[in-house]
């Protein structure tokens, strides 16, 4: 391509915007359309999706998991065949198989974009891992300004199914972190639970993944039983006990699958 690729952005909020900035400093000619925020400097603002996409070698769409096929349907009628359609958003993989499935037939590649840590203070250094028939086209035309993205074979869906199912694991992480230490505020040992969590994440390595694992199914009883006294303590301390019952539950599934549910 002998001219700076033309972007689109749809959706410049918290991220689409900071995207934005890098495309422009990185020297792409961005154009970008959101209901609700103003385009930052250099971005040419549109007045509506099919404004915004209708010259652009490649579209982001960075608004969310439920405006993401509204911004397909309203963008559809100007999508000129070749402009590789890339969906940003945290959506399931269902959601991004049925943008592939509305685009079906209209040589419109997609890629499923995944952006596998928070975009604030990172921009185009966010890690991205890409998936889908875009995928390959999407990863080129980053690279040319001078992004490098991860591109998996697979379908649309694929990409972000990696990364919830990576979520499962750091939410899950972060919400028994935010339980457990409201739980150690009410019992005044907080100090003491904040350097313990440090020290076993800090030596956390890849195979106390499978020992969790088989350790969970191996004393699922005993454990159920032990979430069920943490899940009464924090009770007794003020402290809703959501992450603790749903440990307890999971334990009694696994030493009774019978009962599970």
């Amino acid at each position: 391509m002998d001219r700076p690729p033309a972007i689109a952005l749809l959706g410049l909020g918290e991220a689409g915007g900071e995207l934005a900035r890098d495309l422009v400093a990185a020297g792409a000619d961005v154009r970008g359309y959101d209901p609700r925020v103003a385009a930052p400097p250099g971005v040419r603002p549109r007045d509506g999706e099919a404004a915004a996409v209708a010259d652009a070698d490649l579209v982001l769409s960075v608004n969310s998991a439920a405006d993401a096929p509204v911004a397909l349907r309203n963008a559809l009628p100007a999508l000129r065949a070749g402009t590789v359609w890339a969906d940003l958003n945290t959506a399931a993989p269902g959601v991004k198989r049925g943008l592939a499935a509305a685009l079906a037939g209209r040589d419109v590649p997609v890629a499923d974009v995944a952006l596998l840590s928070t975009v604030p203070g990172k921009g185009l250094r966010t890690p991205m891992l890409v998936s889908g028939d875009g995928a390959a086209a999407y990863a080129r035309v980053l690279a040319g300004l001078g992004v490098t993205v991860d591109v998996l074979d697979g379908p649309p869906g694929a990409a972000i199914s990696r990364k919830l199912l990576r979520s499962v694991f750091w939410k899950g992480v972060a919400a028994a972190v935010v339980e457990a230490m409201e739980g150690a505020e009410a019992a005044g040992v907080a100090d003491w639970l904040r350097a313990d969590i440090g020290a076993e994440l800090d030596r956390f390595g890849a195979a106390d993944v499978d020992a969790l694992v088989a350790g969970s199914h191996r004393h699922a009883r005993r454990r159920s039983a032990e979430m069920a006294a943490a899940a009464e303590q924090l009770r007794d301390l003020g402290v809703p006990p959501r992450v603790a019952g749903a440990a307890r539950d999971q334990l009694a599934a696994l030493a009774d699958p019978g009962c599970a549910g």
